[in-house]
């Protein structure tokens, strides 16, 4: 039996219990350290394709198959769509990790100077694509059913703010929806209080799909749109495969579709895709460390300068999760006993932080939670803090970056060094004083770097 708690500021909580290394504001303190209870346990790493206890062994196995599982017409994708699985844009070194896929997203700036979600005319012009950012790269026709029809999405010029982003891995995220929202909220109040505001992370209530009216602080994708595995599941099933789900029954268009909505299936266990997609991402074991390279002398002294010159301050190492039987995501969700009170080193605050990389681009409300968002009121949801991401992106979680072959949001930094002098605005205090360390502490850095 499952004891249901719901979440209570801890005691550490208060101003003043953290230490952060400030980046650029005299001598750094030391990193954000989060206590941990005594009953914590360190939460299962790997890349084997085992549960991490969430679910058995078979059923995360069932669970992946879905996920990697290819989609055709038949089965309903389309009409627009990135990918025919979920595989394709999570997969390195394995299902749910990250690749090296990458999306395009655009829009434009309006008369007040503000940003507006992209226009994107199919169908030679008779009909425009509204409310998204999204630019989709594929289309199923035409096709032999639709011989005659064209709806491939393609930039206008009047869409002028571009930028690709590159896919995310997923490993591991059970962990980070178990996360109290005020342990991400009191990270981003210690950070502006340390720093005298040189940084200052944006915590996002965003909302919870499978419970309307109910926010949460969001921590997936790289604008913190969604806070609950299920609402990401659902966005993903529609703006990257074109499958309809009970959390968005409509499609992007209806041109050159022939599937029954929602389209994606439902299985004899009651579970749809998109459902059993949050429950495989919920099971995964978190990235684990190149344990060899870790112990070296080297990348030991690079930890120590990570710290020093202030990298911890947004790459938190250790997070907890809250306590099994936590209310989640509305009273949709609880923690189970394998993903409560668990630390795991994300190397990440999961927070929205301008460091000069903004892509220029806000969240398009109705693309990530669908046209009736403007009917519901959200607890705490704010258009204007929505308008104020448009140069933030979340901080990138260091785990598994020695896996990545392209780094940053848009992928566009090749190596490690070329993404840590890459970094401005909060982060330029940390980036002059990466700079001035000699090139064998900077080797030391990057060789830390390389064996999380």
């Amino acid at each position: 039996m499952v004891r249901v708690r719901f979440w209570r500021p801890a005691p550490w909580l208060a101003l003043g219990a953290f230490t952060l290394a400030a980046c650029g504001v005299g001598a750094p303190p030391p990193p954000i350290q989060v206590p941990i209870p005594s009953s914590a346990a360190e939460a299962p790493t790997g890349f084997d394709n085992r549960s991490n206890g969430t679910t058995d062994d078979s059923t995360h196995q069932a669970d992946q198959d879905a996920f990697d599982e290819v989609e055709g017409i038949e089965d309903g994708l389309g009409p627009l769509y990135n990918a025919q699985t979920c595989r394709e844009c999570h997969q390195d070194p394995t299902s749910g990790g990250a690749s090296q896929i990458t999306e395009l997203r655009v829009g434009h700036l309006g008369p007040d100077g503000r940003f507006q979600n992209a226009d994107i005319p199919i169908a030679r012009g008779t009909v425009t694509i509204a409310g998204r950012t999204l630019v989709n790269d594929r289309a199923i026709c035409p096709n032999a059913q639709f011989p005659d029809s064209e709806i491939q999405e393609r930039v206008p010029d009047t869409e002028n703010i571009r930028t690709m982003r590159a896919s995310l891995n997923l490993l591991g995220d059970g962990l980070v929806e178990a996360v109290a929202d005020e342990t991400l909220i009191e990270i981003a109040r210690v950070q502006r209080r340390t720093t005298r505001g040189a940084i200052r992370g944006q915590a996002l209530y965003v909302p919870i799909l499978e419970a309307p009216g109910v926010t949460r602080i969001g921590r997936f994708g790289w604008k913190d749109q969604h806070a609950s595995l299920l609402s990401f599941s659902a966005d993903a099933y529609l703006n990257e495969m074109g499958f309809t789900t009970r959390l968005f029954p409509d499609e992007v268009t209806t041109l050159c579709n022939a599937a029954s909505e929602p389209n994606d299936t439902t299985h004899a266990d009651g579970l749809a895709d998109f459902e059993r997609f949050a429950r495989f991402v919920r099971a995964t074991k978190a990235p684990a460390r190149d344990t060899v390279l870790a112990a070296t002398p080297t990348a030991r002294r690079g930890s120590e300068l990570f710290d020093a010159i202030g990298c911890a301050t947004c790459h938190v190492r250790t997070l907890v999760t809250a306590a099994a039987g936590t209310i989640l995501n509305g009273g949709a969700d609880t923690i189970p006993p394998a993903l409560g009170e668990k630390t795991f080193h994300p190397f990440g605050d999961y927070l929205l932080h301008n460091v000069g990389t903004g892509d220029g681009i806000v969240m398009a409300m109705p693309e990530h939670y669908g046209p009736a968002v403007y009917k519901v009121l959200w607890r705490e949801f704010s258009i204007d803090s929505v308008g104020r991401t448009r140069n933030k992106m979340r901080t990138a979680p260091l785990w598994g970056v020695r896996l990545r072959p392209r780094l940053m949001h848009d992928a566009a930094s090749l190596t490690l060094r070329d993404a840590i002098v890459r970094h401005r605005g909060e982060a330029s205090g940390v980036s002059r004083k990466f700079g001035k360390l000699t090139r064998s502490d900077q080797a030391a850095i990057i060789a830390f770097l390389q064996s999380l």
